[in-house]
């Protein structure tokens, strides 16, 4: 199998359980986070961990700390659920895929409003 599909598929396996082990958290400034995916390097020893989250900035930022300081309990839960030889260190950022298509259909919506003024049959 190529190490990229192998890497693919631990990354998976990682988003999966780290989805359900992010709203068991009891820290308070953790709002409701979604994890979009989780980018393993070829010796899965490092794991990127992309999220969303709802709320303004001040609430984002507060999920973004939240997250740093559950770092090894997160880890933790990964290590009791998979059989690797050792458990990636986590890095969480904010996935920027969502407020780019945000951007993409506040764009669109406004293209598509008629202009004023304009001569329609």
């Amino acid at each position: 199998m190529p190490q990229g599909a192998r890497t693919e598929r631990v990354g998976e396996e990682f988003r999966e359980i780290l989805a359900e082990a992010i709203p068991r958290l009891k820290d308070p400034r953790i709002g409701f986070v979604t994890v979009t995916g989780v980018r393993v390097s070829a010796d899965l020893r490092h794991a990127r961990v992309f999220y969303t989250s709802l709320g303004d900035e001040r609430a984002r930022r507060a999920t973004r700390a939240a997250l740093r300081s559950a770092t090894p309990h997160l880890r933790h839960e990964l290590g009791r659920q998979v059989r690797l030889k050792a458990v990636p260190e986590l890095v969480f950022e904010e996935d920027p895929s969502f407020e780019i298509g945000a951007r993409v259909d506040r764009l669109l919506e406004r293209i598509a409003q008629p202009r004023s003024g304009s001569k329609e049959p």
